[in-house]
């Protein structure tokens, strides 16, 4: 992130939308299919070699298609309605319930490749695959701390003029 959560606290929405939008709606569109094609040249010539993720390929192919259909229910609904200074509760109240399936998404990867571990003499696209996903759960962990604790609270509340019972 660029900017600390405080002071993006700061930012009005649509500066904030405009900064999700280019940092990580648009690298999680990047890091997936580089990544998806990176697990299956990995799977295909260590099959069999028990450091192997198998299964990544597919786990990121249907995070990948999870993480779209929330990215573009953001652009087309939320965001707009965050823009015009209304709070949209219901559709706030799934994004979140959908940044924790993301977060189950990141910890599968997580499990699936030993917290990143690369086997001994792993070759340069294993490497080149743990560095992306190193990225990509990083990425995607920022993406949803930035979405819950600034841009999906109510202006009063960030401002401290709120009990917290406008949630």
């Amino acid at each position: 992130m660029s900017r600390s959560l405080h002071q993006w606290q700061k930012a009005d929405n649509r500066e904030l939308i405009e900064f999700i939008l280019e940092r990580y709606h648009a690298m999680h569109r990047e890091q997936l299919p580089q990544a998806i094609q990176l697990a299956r040249r990995v799977e295909q010539a260590h099959a069999g070699d028990s450091n192997c993720p198998e299964g990544l390929a597919e786990h990121l192919s249907e995070m990948y298609q999870e993480l779209e259909s929330h990215m573009m229910k953001e652009e087309q609904i939320l965001f707009p309605m965050l823009e015009s200074a209304s709070y949209p509760q219901g559709p706030i109240m799934v994004m979140e319930s959908e940044h924790d399936d993301h977060e189950l998404a990141l910890q599968h990867i997580e499990k699936l490749t030993n917290n990143m571990t690369l086997p001994e003499g792993a070759c340069g696209t294993w490497t080149a695959l743990y560095d992306l996903l190193s990225e990509l759960v990083q990425d995607v962990r920022d993406h949803i701390e930035l979405e819950s604790r600034v841009l999906f609270v109510p202006e009063e509340q960030l401002a401290g003029r709120c009990c917290g019972g406008c949630q």
